[in-house]
């Protein structure tokens, strides 16, 4: 299985750090952008889900850029009318 692969880095000094977990990335990411510097991540690869996901969603989520028959877009009971009696 193909796993994520996150670099954060700073352009104001040397920080630098890697991480296979996006969201462990983004604490890096904002945590290091408290101390005011310029921080950036590099998303070297994702997950092969999180790709098809992405894929299937589209750039910006629109219909008409998203993959209508997707399993992935709208599941049943999504919605919180649909499928469980409202509850």
């Amino acid at each position: 299985m193909d796993r994520t692969r996150v670099t954060v880095m700073c352009a104001d000094c040397s920080f630098e750090s890697e991480h296979e977990r996006l969201r462990d990335a983004r604490v890096a990411l904002d945590d290091h952008a408290a101390t005011g510097h310029d921080v950036q991540w590099e998303i070297e690869s994702l997950a092969a889900g999180v790709t098809q996901a992405g894929a299937d969603a589209g750039v910006c989520g629109r219909p008409e850029c998203t993959t209508a028959d997707s399993p992935l877009l709208d599941p049943p009971g999504a919605d919180s009318s649909e499928g469980d009696d409202g509850r």
